[in-house]
């Protein structure tokens, strides 16, 4: 039985996009949230899974150099981006079913850097993903993809994070490696093998060896995003605010699962609490870009940046009237008792956290797309999003470090802080008016 092509209809192209992006999710979430806790439940220390959480984060801060090589190296016969996005997933899942027996107590290390070159490849895929929509969907469809992209993104952490933990409670945890691998590959096989790419009227021309016109692209991005940046007021001063922290973190990176574990829940009810976490950030997102066209850009995102630090001080004030200052190694067999207090502030906290965090990112995306200078708005724009990955590699590690050297309270307090030095710079993100063509590469998206 031949597989429908979902790209030959409105539907087909809006489900296909959301179901590729769900395969850029999973491998987050799973490692992110699922792997993380059970580091911390086996006895990994706060300070490695932060530098863990982190790198998971540093090839999406550099997939801009991967758009040059995706332009260039293709097939037409095996379809330009197609070809990329099955390739990418295949050696997503492969790579994931590589680390089953590896004891990332005992070589974490080498764990690591088997889980970056699964991220690298999510997001090698991303930018064939994202061409392959410029190329693709027609511009009355763009808006309504983009949303369910966003959507699948989110989909995909829930199941690799949420779904990896409710199933590790009935089936254990190395058998949910096996589950990620093939819901990856599922998509792969139903979804991105059976899309038909039309193809060009002629081949595309290259210029001499590949690798020359590698770097011609690369060098072509470089001289637009600097011309980009300092050419206007509000566009460099938004490179500084892209890598500040915008609000506190904590409560939504490594910090989270590590105290998840060492207040005792359970697999499934850390799942229970990254599904709830997800789905509120995801609401959050859409009604906090809808306020702000309304009640203004910058107004809106300095409330929603003072309103996500709010309870991350609040719980560092809460913790540190329960005595629960330091890291506890949840293998201890002499664990304190955990206040029932405490674990409830938890759960409320971050779920709170979530909803003012998710109000943030759809609004500083916003924000950023207002200071984008209309013949060079992708470079830009993707740009300030790698930027934006940076900011979340180094504080997931200095969280780690800061969590055992000074205890959980002084951590959420420097992040709550921290978050708020960005609101000085708002003022003079200026939008730009200039109106002028916009011409856009499809790896830039």
């Amino acid at each position: 039985m031949r597989l429908p092509d979902l790209l030959a209809t409105r539907r087909g192209r809006l489900l296909a996009f959301f179901l590729l992006y769900v395969t850029e999710g999973i491998p987050i979430g799973f490692t992110a949230t699922a792997v993380a806790a059970q580091m911390r439940r086996q006895g990994v220390g706060p300070a490695e899974i932060g530098v863990f959480v982190g790198t998971l984060y540093l090839p999406w801060a550099w997939k801009w150099l991967m758009g040059p090589f995706v332009d260039v190296i293709h097939s037409d016969r095996l379809g330009r981006r197609r070809a990329w996005i099955v390739a990418a997933q295949m050696l997503m899942a492969f790579t994931l079913l590589g680390t089953v027996g590896i004891d990332f107590t005992a070589n974490l290390k080498l764990f690591t850097i088997l889980i970056f070159i699964v991220n690298a490849f999510g997001a090698t895929q991303d930018v064939a993903i994202d061409a392959l929509a410029c190329e693709t969907l027609s511009e009355h469809e763009r808006g309504t993809a983009n949303g369910l992209m966003f959507a699948g993104a989110y989909c995909g952490q829930a199941v690799g994070g949420s779904g990896a933990l409710f199933l590790a409670a009935a089936i254990g945890f190395q058998w949910t490696y096996l589950f990620v691998a093939a819901a990856i590959l599922t998509v792969t096989i139903f979804v991105a093998l059976p899309l038909r790419e039309t193809r060009p009227d002629a081949p595309v021309a290259r210029e001499g060896p590949w690798a020359g016109a590698v770097l011609r692209e690369i060098g072509e991005y470089a001289r637009q995003a600097v011309r980009a940046f300092f050419g206007h007021r509000g566009a460099t001063v938004a490179v500084v605010f892209a890598v500040l922290p915008c609000g506190a973190y904590a409560l939504g990176l490594a910090l989270q699962s590590n105290l998840a574990v060492e207040l005792g829940l359970s697999d499934s009810g850390i799942g229970t609490l990254a599904l709830a976490s997800t789905i509120i950030s995801a609401v959050g997102c859409v009604l906090g870009g809808f306020l702000s066209d309304r009640l203004g850009r910058r107004r809106m995102l300095a409330t929603y940046v003072v309103l996500a630090s709010v309870p991350t001080l609040i719980f560092a004030l809460l913790m540190q009237r329960a005595g629960w200052i330091m890291p506890v190694d949840p293998t201890l067999p002499d664990r304190p008792a955990v206040p029932p207090s405490l674990v409830t502030a938890f759960w409320v906290v971050c779920l709170v956290f979530s909803f003012f965090h998710g109000l943030m990112y759809g609004t500083r995306t916003a924000l950023f797309m207002d200071v984008c200078a209309k013949g060079v708005a992708a470079t830009q724009f993707t740009a300030y999003m790698s930027l934006l990955n940076l900011v979340i590699w180094y504080t997931a590690s200095w969280q780690g470090i800061a969590i055992e050297r000074w205890g959980y309270p002084v951590t959420l307090l420097i992040d709550g802080l921290a978050g708020l030095v960005c609101l000085g710079l708002l003022p003079w993100i200026v939008p730009r008016t200039a109106k002028r063509p916009c011409r856009q590469r499809p790896w830039q998206g």
